[in-house]
């Protein structure tokens, strides 16, 4: 049983990992996980202004999802996914373009 719960954690690992690699190569830019920790300590250390161009974005949504977030982007993601009905991995993907974006113009 263990062999299993390790494989399943490694595999939900490389989910993750798939919109940071899919939009580097896109891009011809390489991220990884520490460069996506740099960029999410900015937006955290900015987050006031960070939330204008949240909600840009995504519309739906509200203040109080913005209060709960905080900067935190595993909670953009899942608020992302809720407000909108979509797949995580489709938030991801959004957000890690999203975070690309916003990251050159910093």
């Amino acid at each position: 049983m263990r062999p299993i719960a390790i494989l399943a954690a490694c595999a939900g690992l490389a989910v993750m990992s798939l919109p940071l690699v899919a939009n580097a190569q896109a891009t011809g830019q390489t991220t990884t996980q520490s460069d996506a920790k740099t960029i999410w300590e900015k937006f955290k250390g900015s987050w006031n202004q960070t939330k204008g161009a949240v909600k840009e974005q995504w519309g739906k949504l509200t203040d109080d999802d913005l209060f709960a977030i905080e900067g935190r982007r595993d909670q953009l993601v899942g608020k992302i996914q809720a407000r909108y009905g979509i797949t995580k991995e489709e938030a991801e993907a959004q957000v890690g373009t999203w975070e690309q974006r916003r990251f050159r113009d910093m």
